[in-house]
């Protein structure tokens, strides 16, 4: 759903978060996650890591920022564009690579 018209207190699916669709939704199912609430706590690399272990194929790291954006959301923050989130990845990807120990 586009950012801008989700409403916290309307959240009852999946497609009811932010920048999430159908097929996020489908992401999210092959991931074991139905409910918008079981994202509390999760951490979007961890999860971005195991649907490309678990679907065989390596997705773009774009999912990272939407994971990022549904996990934030769900802990509290306000709805942001998954884009928002870009220099965050980018800078912990680029992190981890410097120092492989960090994560």
């Amino acid at each position: 759903m586009n950012p801008a018209k989700v409403e916290r207190s309307a959240v009852r699916k999946l497609t009811d978060l932010p920048n999430v669709g159908p097929a996020t939704q489908g992401d999210l199912h092959v991931l074991g996650i139905t409910q918008p609430e079981q994202l509390r706590g999760k951490c979007a690399y961890q999860m971005f890591d195991q649907l490309c272990q678990v679907t065989g194929v390596q997705h773009d790291n774009c999912m990272i920022d939407v994971f990022l954006s549904i996990t934030d959301f769900a802990n509290g923050a306000p709805p942001q564009p998954w884009w928002d989130y870009t220099p965050q990845r980018k800078a912990k990807l680029k992190q981890s690579k410097i120092n492989p120990s960090s994560s």
